[in-house]
């Protein structure tokens, strides 16, 4: 054991009391608790939101990181709460308690992030008694403003023997496991510090399908660890990370940076190799509402075939990748504007389904201060893959609900999406509400308030739905539950029978390929004659989809590799007839790419005369 796992080797049972509330700001006038009308489960189609793998060394999908699962789609396989005679509880812990992780037993395990230092605790899911802590090392001084520094353990996951793997300020990455008390035991300490110089700090970590550790440093590099051997390999992007990262059953390694989108796969000695990388638009600018000037999302993994960010373009735009190693024609799908210019901006995971996604808008949130009285720019907006429609993506809705600074989640047990959000309010009694979305409308269904004042501010954390549809939030003040009265019923997610519209085989491109300035030999007319390369002429893309194309090659009489790839997919290819046999006949291939990743080979013959 290290010294610092010795040093937290201590840590004991907390004795359980009822918890202290969570101080709420007074007021003469208060603000109604519930707003709309309780919801009734809509559930999501398996064929719709199929649910992500389980991963065999992590806890559970739906319990064992901030965004649920390996594939980092904040949704859940479970309810959440109906707006049915609705409850509220919280505990002060004067510090955030933000991502919130369920054992096996189904209680609480969160970090809880304050002023001084991160503690490890354990919670009863229904009174929010402290069952254990285990203080973690200390927050480094003068490293930059504490409410948007998240390298404190804010992206630690559970694993599948209900051990934490949190990376500290110290450097080292520890497993810590509960003992019977309950309490906290470290099990295991690596200690990076031989690869990750002071200065530089561990912000996330996530294990690949293999079980190897990975790691990320706001820095730029990327560590793999041998969980058995201890063995570490790194590997240095300079270029700034601030987000967590996702992980797929093939080996891939999802992590964006504030210049560019990675996929890693880890080589024969276990080292974080490069398999692709792709630049996405950036205005260069650290926006309100970001923590960074790049993107502000984790990678999410949508299905089996694609990985979506947002950039930081103005405005920003929802960007969908093909996440193979190796693709046929471009990587991107679709890149799709959000919200307004000079008012867009998110610093939180997207919600996603195979097909959907669903995107916040932070823009104006500074602080916390930026809500004493004041909020954000409003905006929750679904977009969705949609291969008929120009650029590959579409607005399916737009909500004017603002919430500053949440982790959204979507029940796929009852269709809702729930976010945190919080209006300008003159009178500065400053309301944060639980408010719960339609999915496939965006109407607002209800809101719950949470409490009120700087206590409830949630900066930056997430909703957690529990294994019995309570919502848990964790705020400045601590942790905050609310949930129905009478827990809602679990349901069977429909299975369709045949797959929706957006997920039938996609039609063959409605293309054609054009051949102008074909003449007709002298003396020569139709029906039986037909025209003929006299002079040069031009290929053109036709059809219903050309505006969909983002790519031609051009291959010339038997050729296997492009004779030329024209300036823009649309371009003219010029063919000139000097040098082409006469009474010769020759093939033209124009091999198109579009925007939604299908594919078209388009042959024309002609005569040189």
């Amino acid at each position: 054991m290290g010294c610092l796992a010795a040093a937290l080797a201590g840590a004991s049972p907390a004795s359980a009391a009822p918890p202290t509330p969570i101080s709420e700001r007074p007021t003469s006038t208060p603000p109604p608790a519930f707003i709309g009308a309780p919801a009734t489960s809509q559930p999501l189609s398996l064929e719709e939101a199929p649910p992500p793998p389980r991963h065999p060394f992590m806890a559970p999908n739906d319990r064992s990181n901030i965004h649920d699962d390996a594939f980092q789609t904040d949704t859940a396989d479970t309810q959440g709460p109906l707006g049915r005679d609705m409850e509220t509880l919280s505990t002060q812990e004067f510090a955030d308690c933000a991502s919130v992780t369920f054992d096996s037993q189904g209680r609480i395990e969160t970090i809880c992030v304050g002023v001084d230092r991160p503690t490890l605790k354990l919670f009863d899911p229904r009174t929010l008694e402290e069952l254990a802590s285990m203080p973690l090392p200390p927050r480094n001084p003068g490293t930059g403003s504490i409410f948007n520094d998240f390298a404190s353990g804010g992206y630690f996951y559970l694993d599948h023997l209900d051990r934490a793997v949190v990376p500290t300020t110290a450097r080292h990455l520890l497993v810590i496991g509960q003992t019977s008390g309950p309490g906290f035991a470290v099990e295991r300490d690596h200690d990076l510090t031989a690869v990750v110089p002071d200065g530089d700090k561990l912000f996330a970590v996530m294990p690949d399908w293999s079980g190897r550790l990975w790691v990320v440093t706001t820095q730029g590099r990327v560590v793999t660890i041998d969980p058995n051997r201890g063995e570490l390999r790194v590997r240095a992007l300079e270029e700034e990370i601030a987000n967590s990262f996702a992980v797929d059953e093939t080996g891939g390694v999802y992590i964006v940076t504030a210049a560019a989108l990675y996929r890693f796969d880890a080589g024969a000695q276990g080292e974080p190799e490069v398999t692709w990388r792709e630049v996405y638009r950036n205005s260069g600018i650290s926006k309100p509402g970001q923590v960074n000037a790049g993107s502000g999302t984790t990678p999410t993994l949508m299905g089996r075939s694609y990985v979506a960010i947002t950039d930081n373009a103005d405005p920003m735009n929802v960007v969908v990748y093909r996440r193979a190693a190796r693709v046929s024609g471009p990587r991107t799908v679709c890149t799709h504007p959000v919200f307004d210019k000079g008012a867009s901006a998110t610093d939180n995971s997207l919600i996603g389904t195979a097909r959907s996604l669903v995107v916040e808008n932070n823009y104006g949130y500074t602080g916390p201060t930026a809500t004493v009285g004041g909020s954000t720019e409003p905006g929750v907006q679904r977009v969705d893959l949609s291969p008929d429609h120009p650029g590959g993506c579409r607005t399916v809705w737009r909500s004017q609900e603002r919430s500053p600074t949440v982790v959204p989640k979507l029940s796929l047990h009852n269709g809702l999406v729930y976010v945190y959000t919080k209006d300008p309010d003159p009178n500065r009694d400053d309301p944060f509400y639980l408010t719960a979305l339609d999915f496939r409308t965006g109407r607002t269904v209800y809101k719950r308030l949470a409490g009120r004042g700087l206590g409830f501010n949630n900066n930056y954390a997430p909703i957690s739905l529990g294994p019995d549809g309570t919502a848990y939030v964790g705020t400045l003040g601590g942790l905050v539950l609310l949930r129905d009265r009478v827990a809602p019923a679990r349901v069977t997610r429909p299975s369709l029978g045949f797959s929706p519209t957006p997920l039938t085989p996609r039609p063959n491109p409605r293309l054609a390929l054009g051949l102008r300035g074909l003449r007709y030999p002298p003396g020569a007319r139709p029906p039986r004659a037909r025209p003929c390369a006299r002079l040069s002429f031009n290929t053109a893309i036709a059809g219903p989809d050309r505006t969909l194309v983002r790519r031609t090659d051009y291959f010339f009489d038997t050729r296997t590799r492009p004779v030329v790839r024209t300036r823009s997919p649309l371009s003219p290819l010029r063919v000139v007839r000097r040098g082409l046999r006469f009474h010769r006949y020759y093939r033209i291939r124009a091999l198109t790419t579009l925007a939604d990743g299908r594919q078209a080979s388009l042959v024309r013959y002609f005569r040189a005369c």
